[in-house]
């Protein structure tokens, strides 16, 4: 019975995780984002809440990751989770000036999770 028990809450849990991950337009998202997501989730809640964007930018899909408060980096990475750099953020909003083109050149921008907590 316990086991049976233990199945049907991790079964569940996973139901409503991949609600949690934005359902369908998480499909595709690498393993590596999967799992920032699932760290964001079990993390404290922030205000803003926490957000993991899609872009093209370079001929790739890259992952954009805003920054929880002002004076602090957004991150971006590519498909493998390597981050690429920090667009913009920092105390002078710029980002760390790795890839000053991004705001200008990203396009086909899709939310891949928000968390609605």
């Amino acid at each position: 019975m316990k086991k049976a028990l233990f199945l049907l809450l991790v079964v569940c849990n996973a139901c409503s995780t991949s609600q949690k991950t934005g359902g369908d337009s998480s499909k595709g998202t690498p393993v590596c984002i999967k799992q920032l997501i699932k760290k964001f989730e079990i993390a404290k809640k922030q205000n803003p809440p926490r957000s993991i964007y899609s872009y093209r930018y370079n001929d790739q899909t890259v992952y954009y990751v805003p920054a929880i408060c002002c004076d602090q980096y957004s991150d971006l990475y590519d498909s493998d989770c390597n981050l690429i750099g920090h667009p913009d953020g920092g105390f002078t909003g710029r980002g760390d000036g790795w890839i000053p083109d991004f705001n200008e050149a990203k396009t086909e921008k899709k939310l891949i999770w928000k968390d609605s907590r």
